[in-house]
Formats: structure tokens, sequence, C-alpha cells
């Protein structure tokens, strides 16, 4: 066997050990836990899913099953607590922040862009000494005002007139009368119901009226107020145009 020196046994050694080494380290994946510089692109489907130990989903971005795109954050036990899209029924891209429930308790509106959806808001509205009267020309009966929120009102009325009395009555929302009718019930009560898009814009100052007078008859009429607010529009025909 011929005499090898030392040496270069040696460094056969050396390199056979550089390259186990190399080998190794090509079989090696960087660890992903950090993104130090540039973006992270999730595109053309797909999610990005953050869960708990359990498997209970706290954060997803991305495209849905269904094939919507949207946000989600949930809770550690499971419910929603905001989400951005992520509902199949609409393309308006809702905001909607959840109660530990399952409700929604705020959101912007899913046919009327520039309004808030929920929470519906009331409209305080105060009688006059006009509430009741027999008089035959147009007397306020009850006021009040708001800041617009939501696109569509809802007021509620009714309106007490004698036998052989009838009563003309109206609901003006500061641009003009919205709706008017007549109640004719003998000796009793005429219920009356408003459903209509807002004409103002969100945010705008906005004061209402009831007014009514006698339109035959000789007695004296009154007109109670039941309840006025705002709230979400359930369709697109109830946006305001």
């Amino acid at each position: 066997m011929p005499y090898v020196p030392q040496d270069v046994l040696d460094r056969i050694a050396a390199l056979e050990r550089e390259v186990r080494q190399l080998r190794g380290r090509a079989q090696m994946r960087p660890a992903l836990n950090q993104v130090l510089n540039g973006d992270v692109v999730i595109g053309e489907g797909g999610q990005l899913i953050a869960k708990t130990p359990g498997d209970i989903r706290t954060f997803v971005v991305g495209q849905t099953p269904e094939g919507d795109w949207g946000v989600g954050l949930g809770r550690e036990q499971g419910t929603a607590a905001l989400t951005v899209g992520d509902d199949v029924l609409t393309n308006a891209q809702m905001i909607r922040t959840w109660s530990r429930s399952g409700e929604v308790i705020v959101m912007d509106d899913a046919w009327a862009d520039g309004f808030l959806g929920r929470p519906s808001m009331p409209i305080p509205m105060q009688p006059t000494t006009g509430r009741e009267t027999s008089n035959t020309e147009t007397t306020t009966a009850w006021t009040g005002a708001t800041r617009l929120m939501n696109p569509v009102l809802y007021a509620a009325f009714e309106t007490f007139t004698p036998t052989g009395t009838t009563a003309d009555v109206s609901f003006d929302d500061g641009l003009g009368e919205i709706d008017s009718w007549v109640a004719n019930t003998s000796n009793g009560w005429t219920y009356h119901e408003i459903t209509k898009p807002v004409r103002q814009n969100f945010m705008d100052h906005c004061n209402y009226r009831l007014k009514h007078s006698v339109r035959s008859g000789p007695g004296s009429i009154r007109t109670n107020c039941l309840g006025v607010y705002t709230r979400n529009s359930f369709n697109a025909s109830e946006a305001p145009q």
C-alpha cells in the first residue's frame, strides 16, 4: 500500500465533514416566523388563519369558501367579534361588530352607502299643547329632532276621533310633508304607520313634526305618538335614492 502523508488524510477527512454539513443544510428549511422586509401576498384564493391550541379561529383574512373576500376577528371561545365582508347575501363588504351571543350590534348599512345600519336610533318626540284640539286649522301635536344615522324612517301614531268627527293628520321631516292620512274611526282610534327612506344625508340635522286638524265634525281630536326611530334598510328598494 503506497504511503499517504498524514496531512493529506487530514484534509480528506475535513472535506468529508464539510460535504456532510452541506448535505444536511440543504435539507433544512428556514424558520418562517418573521417577515423582516417586503410583503406577504395572499392572492387568487386562499386564507391566512390564526388558531388557538383548541383549533378555534381567532383571525382570518382572504377568500372564504363561499367565494367572497373578507377579514375576521374572533374570540377564543369561538364567537365572531369583528368582520369585514364575509357575507354572501350582499357584496357591500359591510363592517360588522358581533355580540358574544352571535348578534350583529354595530354595522354599516348593506344597501345605503354612507349610512349606519345598526344600531337603530330612536327619535325623541315631545307633545305640544296642540296634541288635543278641536281646531280646523293645522296644529302641531308632536315635535322631535335628530341627527340622521340610519337610512330608513319608521313612525307610528294613533288618533282619536269622536263620533261624527274626522281628522287630517300629517308628518313632516323638515323638508316638507312625507305622509298624510285621514283618521275617521267613530269614537275610536285610527292607527297609522310610516316606513320610508330618509330624504337627508348622514349626520344631517332633521326636525320632525306631527300635525293634525279637525276635518269635519264638532268634536276634539287627540293624537298619540307611539314611536319614531330610524333603522337599517332591509333591501335595496328601501335605500334612499
